[in-house]
């Protein structure tokens, strides 16, 4: 995709040599503004991709149902981790995660559960399940209904007849939905 870095009107202000008016500077500023605003959102749709492939990865070496994270210390014992102790994570070898503990220890851990990166996965990866990929994904929810993704995530995680591959094959799903995004978003 080419940025024009000035508009129509201001190049053709600039060639005749005619002042450029406030309303085409207006105008431009506007511009401007909107194709950062794309370009910060394709970065991020790129950032997400990473973390999403990143979960794959933690679900892939060890899925989980009804915790958080499975921890192993130095003497090949894996742990169990809930919120209750959700603590021991930080600087340990993180052997297995649920879906939502996938996206937050590829986002970096725990530390980062409320960072935008990670609530734009978990927002992703909710559309995907329920909304699908054709329609535009809700990337600002309200708290409560972000609350509530997450809470229908962790159910259908932790569903009896779930498995490891359902976990990869809806992360998969995210990808396909973030790669559709990035189109919308350029045009195609």
């Amino acid at each position: 995709m080419r940025f024009d870095l000035t508009s129509p009107e201001v190049r053709s202000a600039h060639r005749i040599g005619r002042p450029v008016t406030r309303r085409a500077k207006r105008s431009e500023r506007r511009r401007l503004t909107q194709q950062d605003r794309r370009a910060a959102h394709l970065a991020e749709l790129h950032c997400i991709r990473g973390v999403l492939a990143d979960a794959i990865a933690v679900v892939s070496a060890g899925w989980l149902q009804h915790d958080w994270f499975a921890v192993t210390d130095e003497h090949g014992h894996r742990r169990r981790v809930a919120a209750h102790n959700v603590h021991v994570v930080a600087g340990a070898d993180v052997s297995g995660a649920c879906l939502v503990g996938a996206i937050v220890h590829a986002a970096g851990g725990p530390s980062e559960t409320h960072t935008q990166l990670v609530q734009r996965t978990l927002d992703l990866t909710w559309h995907a399940l329920y909304e699908g990929v054709r329609r535009p994904v809700r990337w600002c929810p309200a708290p409560a209904i972000r609350t509530a993704h997450v809470r229908d995530l962790t159910r259908w995680n932790d569903q009896h007849e779930r498995t490891a591959d359902a976990v990869v094959e809806l992360l998969h799903s995210a990808v396909r939905t973030a790669t559709v995004e990035t189109e919308r978003l350029r045009g195609r």
